[in-house]
């Protein structure tokens, strides 16, 4: 079974994902470098193992949660694909068997809200982790913060945190938002489309989704 670590310590990788972030900082987007990666990935493979799937299966989760916006190290635009594409070449240098590679390669392409199948398992946990990294330590500058709604309402976040609650199969993301920096009008205006995603991923899952804000839902 390839490991995350085994994946993060690939030269190449480290390489990418660093470029990557640096890129979309250029052209003004929230951090999605090391520490998103290693939040998506901690935060997949945490809903798969609490749900009670198997280990290659969590592991494949955390793998796909790491590497999925490495393709913005080609271009924002169309980055699933070359996420997918890229993990493919770094996995398979790594001996990662074919089976495993189209899961993670089907979930990696598949995680933009707007044109997202969710396919499996693996691919609906990595939505959901992926989506509900809303927080403001993603903000690279408070100064953007009064005229960009995207920087705003990450820095109005101060808590995000997954619940997953087995026995009554609901998968719950807990916000604490600073109203007045933003609202939830805000919250909702651009976040709609990634919590409908999370809802349908949450299906596959056999789970429902829903968002708590300072305590209510």
């Amino acid at each position: 079974m390839i490991t995350l670590e085994q994946v993060k310590n690939h030269p190449d990788v480290q390489v990418c994902i660093k470029r990557a972030n640096d890129f979309l900082g250029v052209i003004g987007y929230t951090e999605h470098g090391e520490r998103h990666g290693n939040y998506v990935a901690r935060s997949a493979r945490k809903i798969l193992q609490e749900l009670g799937y198997d280990a290659n299966t969590c592991e494949l989760a955390a793998i796909s949660g790491y590497i999925h916006d490495i393709g913005n190290v080609v271009s924002r635009h169309s980055h699933p694909e070359h996420s997918a594409y890229l993990a493919n070449q770094f996995l398979k240098e790594l001996n990662m068997p074919v089976e495993d590679r189209v899961l993670v390669m089907s979930a990696v392409g598949n995680h933009d809200e707007g044109t997202c199948d969710i396919v499996s398992p693996v691919a609906a946990a990595l939505i959901i982790a992926d989506k509900s990294d809303v927080h403001r330590s993603r903000v690279r500058s408070t100064k953007e913060i009064t005229f960009d709604i995207h920087d705003r309402v990450n820095y109005a976040v101060t808590k995000s945190e997954l619940h997953i609650d087995v026995p009554k199969k609901a998968i719950t993301l807990n916000l604490d938002i600073d109203k007045d920096i933003s609202d939830m009008v805000e919250y909702f205006e651009i976040f709609t489309a990634r919590m409908v995603a999370c809802r349908r991923a949450a299906k596959l899952l056999g789970c429902t989704f829903e968002v708590k804000v300072n305590g209510s839902p």
